[in-house]
């Protein structure tokens, strides 16, 4: 323990003496090709480049802590007058309790050494002799040398996200969001597709709230897109397809979860991509299945409504999943699919 505690100390060290830490901004590192020219995604796979040369956690581990905080805090991001604060540029968010201690009285302490006292988790990482929860070097290398006491391997972080969030949700979709990350190389994944190719024929309307029969009373927790049995299905985003398999409700079904945590259901299908599995990564556009009428049955039923696409999205908030109309994003993916030009 006494040299796992040396280890961190020279950690600790080697990253102050890298720096100044310049302002982040500054902080241009070399960025894969495929990043966005939007110099925000620059300047933060940047940052969670540099941690990753210090502390040999991956960048991409580290991006999807932040983007899992992006997902939960974004419905909050106007309380406690956040909007006054200093624009971050990450988005991890330690509440005072862990930053500065369960004892501490100052639920805004930013000094080292009472925090130290307190037990609180929060360091200077910038070496400015303040430990600022608003400050996005210090909070990282706070995050940092938190996983980094459980170990080395991906698994020792996945023990320390447990003991951080105490939500097998939380540890499951942060893994899922570092291997979209790995395999794309990438910060902007925010672009999405409407499901069914321009090329076939399909219909919709909102259907949202819409009453249920079978299976007792419910009601309609998404959009029906009506199109051609076989009609490819897309996947709406970049994600990780979660579930494969059937649903007595919906038969035959995909469940993906994009990189914004919003979880995309595909139900009624008549068949799957040839290999699709849990845990594959997919992208916007790409074929996942094909429509069809099943469900309302014990496996392989089909046939009791025309056939059809069911589709919907579900938002974690950190604690539950709830589902949301989904009827507005296909209209906004709809325009962007029917406006893009044609290749040539």
């Amino acid at each position: 323990m006494t040299t796992f505690r040396l280890m961190m100390q020279i950690s600790l060290c080697v990253l102050l003496t890298l720096c100044s830490w310049p302002p982040v901004s500054q902080a241009a590192l070399s960025v894969p090709a495929a990043t966005s020219g939007d110099p925000i995604y620059q300047e933060r796979l940047a940052l969670f480049q540099r941690f990753e040369s210090v502390y040999g956690i991956p960048w991409s581990y580290l991006a999807a802590v932040d983007q899992y905080e992006r997902s939960i805090n974004k419905r909050s991001r106007q309380k406690d007058n956040r909007q006054q604060a200093p624009q971050r540029l990450t988005a991890i968010e330690i509440p005072p309790a862990l930053w500065g201690g369960p004892l501490n009285p100052d639920d805004r302490d930013a000094t080292p050494a009472s925090i130290q006292f307190f037990g609180g988790l929060g360091v200077d990482g910038d070496g400015d002799g303040r430990a600022d929860r608003e400050n996005d070097v210090d909070v990282l290398t706070t995050m940092t040398l938190f996983l980094s006491r459980y170990g080395f391997t991906r698994e020792d972080w996945k023990i320390g996200l447990w003991s951080y969030y105490k939500r097998d949700r939380a540890v499951k979709t942060i893994d899922q969001f570092a291997s979209v990350f790995e395999k794309f190389q990438r910060l902007d994944l925010d672009n999405h597709h409407f499901p069914i190719p321009k090329r076939y024929t399909y219909s919709y309307r909102s259907t949202w709230g819409d009453p249920r029969g079978w299976g007792g009373r419910r009601i309609h927790e998404g959009t029906d897109i009506f199109a051609g049995y076989g009609t490819p299905v897309l996947s709406t985003g970049y994600g990780v397809i979660e579930v494969v398999g059937w649903n007595r409700y919906g038969g035959w079904r995909i469940g993906m979860r994009d990189i914004g945590n919003v979880y995309h259901y595909f139900a009624h299908l008549s068949s799957f991509k040839k290999g699709l599995k849990p845990g594959d990564i997919v992208e916007p556009g790409e074929v996942i299945g094909y429509v069809g009428s099943s469900g309302y049955g014990k496996p392989g039923t089909s046939g009791k409504f025309p056939p059809h696409l069911h589709y919907g999205m579900y938002s974690d908030t950190g604690s539950n999943e709830w589902a949301f109309d989904p009827y507005p994003y296909l209209k906004r993916w709809e325009r962007q699919m029917y406006s893009k030009k044609k290749k040539r």
